[in-house]
């Protein structure tokens, strides 16, 4: 297609794939905060909890991240239907996504909650708080600063990942992609600007989680081991 005619495209279709990265951005924004519902507790669990609870909030995080994320969501959106739970299009989505992004936050977590050290949890319990106090007060706050770096990355790809959800039907970006390459039968025209607002979007998302990592940064503490997806 030449150059000229590809503008005349982008002009054409922009103002839909616009309306599809909103859908995109909601579901993200959606799957992290469902993330870190779920991980923040799995990630206690892992590191203060009995042995038992230790081995389920494990068992939690081996199951989503030894399976493959669509995988995941068509067992939620076509599975559980044969045991009584029906789920829209866009809760599958957001139940999914959160679901998986649970894990690997709890992971990210957990890294941060041990790189606080056991000698503050010693420290504190020696002038008489309790463990849960402790944690609330001493650990979880350096935790959650120490966690941004590796957190941004999950931001990130959770952005990228909420592309499987077209495939049911879900109308993200990737789904007014699919309907406009049918539409104009100019799939490699569509799909190229649909690069370019992945790419603008994770990029403007890392540059201002960049700064927010920056902000609230803690002199004197490393960064703790992340995991990667």
């Amino acid at each position: 297609m030449p150059i000229g005619e590809f503008f005349a495209f982008c002009q054409k279709v922009l103002p839909d794939l616009i309306q599809g990265t909103g859908v995109t951005l909601k579901i993200a924004g959606g799957a992290l905060l469902i993330g870190l519902v779920v991980g923040l507790p799995v990630a206690l669990l892992r590191v203060y909890g009995s042995v038992w609870l230790r081995r389920l909030a494990g068992a939690y995080i081996n199951l989503f991240r030894g399976t493959p994320l669509l995988v995941q969501l068509f067992v939620v959106y076509y599975g559980l239907p044969d045991l009584g739970l029906t789920f829209s299009r866009l809760a599958a989505a957001y139940l999914t996504l959160g679901l998986n992004s649970g894990a690997y936050q709890a992971e990210y977590l957990r890294g941060a909650l041990q790189a606080v050290g056991s000698g503050q949890m010693t420290a504190a319990r020696a002038i008489g708080m309790s463990r849960l106090t402790a944690i609330r007060h001493i650990i979880l706050p350096q935790a959650l600063r120490l966690v941004l770096p590796s957190w941004s990355n999950e931001m990130i790809a959770i952005i990228k990942y909420t592309a499987v959800v077209f495939l049911i039907a879900v109308p993200d970006l990737m789904g007014k992609a699919k309907i406009i390459s049918s539409r104009t039968f100019a799939p490699i025209s569509t799909y190229i600007i649909v690069a370019l607002i992945y790419l603008v979007v994770v990029g403007l998302a890392s540059i201002v989680l960049h700064h927010v990592g920056k902000r609230f940064e803690t002199p004197g503490l490393e960064n703790p081991e992340t995991a990667t997806r």
